[in-house]
């Protein structure tokens, strides 16, 4: 068989095809399927860079046909690499003014970090790389999930303070809100499901004498539900739509908390679905944008590096913000710290006396880690 025989050529047609066709359906699904497709879902957890070996392989066969089939299988890469994926182009940023004041914004960099600091607290070195990489980022507002030892501590514990010296701090259970801003009126959240307690936690914050909510969630980890559908075939498929289902219910109720927003609005932390998914479209959904989307370049993966093969491949940390508040630049931080890659935006707060609204009560101490109430 030499490379230009028919049987050969049959089969480079064949994977530009198959590739193409296999681009379109997962773009569709992705981005237009109903919220109830759990096997949908089940494939957005996939390591991304696997679909790109059929693109791959079209693209290398193409070269044995006519130039249109090249242009086909280039363009069906593209779309892999874009609408599948999700890259970012960061187009959609929002220019910094060279006089902010004049503006009427105050630039503010908020950063999300899931820190598992239950796992680092039994590590060697214990918090120093968390500590490093939360002071290479230098963020104005800062909020963490799985940060139990922040609450336990009742304060920023294992040097952390040093890094954040002046940030007034709220704790609940596994969240913390560090913020150089004061914090008034803040207060825990139901995001409950089928009698399984799970709480989010939001403060407001007041920046130049507008103030902003800043809300902060780690909604239920798809891992159970993902090994469960690996392992145990039609049995773990029914606790896989259970587990997409408990996710729903979680931001529904989230959802209910926040509408309508009344003021200019932050929801940040580890949402455990990508952008595309019916749980971030659902937020989204609110009048919310995505502040990678908005302003990131590249796919902005945060999670999956401390898993074969140890690359990130799955953006499920987010930023989230009001119409209101703009974006001009996103990334994501060292992969060093934690499982999960932080997520830093810088925003743009409008500082307008008229959009202040009045608050319920000061927290300028840490939360009690017992009873959830302010000291």
């Amino acid at each position: 068989m030499t490379l230009a025989s028919p049987a050969l050529r049959s089969l480079a047609r064949f994977s530009v095809i198959a590739s193409t066709l296999m681009a379109l359906a997962l773009a569709w699904l992705y981005h237009f399927a109903p919220r109830h497709l759990a096997l949908v879902e089940l494939t957005r957890y996939a390591p991304f860079l696997i679909y790109l070996v059929p693109g791959l392989t079209a693209l290398a066969l193409s070269w044995l046909l006519a130039p249109l089939w090249r242009v086909i299988a280039a363009l069906t890469l593209t779309l892999m690499l874009t609408a599948v994926m999700d890259v970012s182009t960061g187009l959609r940023s929002d220019p910094l003014p060279s006089d902010a004041a004049a503006a009427g914004v105050r630039p503010v960099r908020l950063m999300t970090y899931n820190i598992k600091s239950y796992r680092a607290a039994f590590r060697w070195g214990g918090f120093v790389p968390l500590n490093n990489e939360i002071a290479s980022q230098q963020p104005d507002i800062l909020v963490m999930q799985d940060a139990r030892e922040v609450s336990r501590a009742g304060d920023l514990p294992f040097g952390m303070r040093e890094v954040l010296p002046q940030h007034k701090l709220y704790a609940y259970g596994q969240y913390a809100i560090a913020s150089r801003f004061p914090l008034s009126d803040c207060r825990r959240g139901d995001i409950s499901f089928r009698g399984e307690k799970h709480e989010y936690i939001r403060c407001t914050v007041d920046i130049g004498g507008t103030l902003v909510d800043v809300i902060t969630a780690h909604l239920l980890t798809p891992r159970a539900g993902l090994n469960a559908a690996r392992f145990e075939l039609h049995q773990g498929l029914d606790d896989w739509n259970h587990n997409v289902a408990d996710r729903m219910t979680q931001v529904d109720a989230l959802v209910r908390d926040l509408v309508p927003l009344r003021r200019p609005t932050i929801l940040a932390g580890d949402l455990n679905a990508p952008e595309h998914s019916p749980v971030v479209r659902t937020l989204m959904a609110t009048g919310l944008r995505n502040a990678f989307s908005t302003a990131g370049r590249g796919w902005g993966y945060t999670h999956g590096h401390s898993l074969k093969p140890w690359v990130s491949f799955l953006r499920i940390d987010h930023i989230l913000v009001s119409p209101e508040i703009g974006v001009t630049s996103a990334h994501v931080g060292w992969r060093g710290g934690s499982e999960h890659r932080p997520v830093i935006a810088d925003l743009l707060v409008p500082v307008r006396q008229g959009l202040r609204q009045p608050v319920d009560k000061s927290v300028d101490k840490p939360v009690d880690k017992s009873s959830g109430k302010s000291k």
